[in-house]
């Protein structure tokens, strides 16, 4: 029989071994990790209103954010303002967030032409829809 010796392993080679050995490692874990603290919950969000309000040229601008602290991704969402003064609605709004992933937040504001101060400004998120 006729055996056929391999020649040893270089450094390089063993060098390049351990490298790739090690990225393999890296990915494996960080999947690993981003599987164990996945959240498996739908959106969950929230609006709030921001306390400055400002007027110009007669318009109330109202700042708001809106936050998904769920698992999911929601598209589409609509966050609706109503304006009430003296028990009735006397103005609404109405905005379109085009994507919020989990744990982000986005800002943005309603315009009034009455001022918000002399009524209830409630704020709600009314639907979104999964990606």
């Amino acid at each position: 029989m006729n055996k056929t010796e391999q020649p040893p392993r270089s450094i390089a080679e063993w060098v390049t071994f351990s490298i790739a050995l090690l990225i393999l490692a890296i990915i494996v874990s960080l999947v690993g990790y981003t599987w164990l603290n996945e959240k498996n919950q739908p959106p969950i969000l929230s609006v709030t209103k921001k306390q400055t309000i400002r007027e110009v040229d007669g318009q109330f601008y109202v700042p708001f954010e809106v936050e998904n602290d769920g698992g999911d991704t929601a598209e589409s969402v609509q966050i609706m303002a109503e304006l009430l003064i003296n028990g009735k609605v006397t103005e609404t709004g109405e905005q379109q967030i085009d994507f919020l992933s989990s744990g982000e937040s986005e800002e943005g504001a309603f315009i009034f032409t009455q001022n918000p101060r002399q009524g209830q400004l409630n704020l709600r998120v009314s639907s979104y829809k999964l990606p």
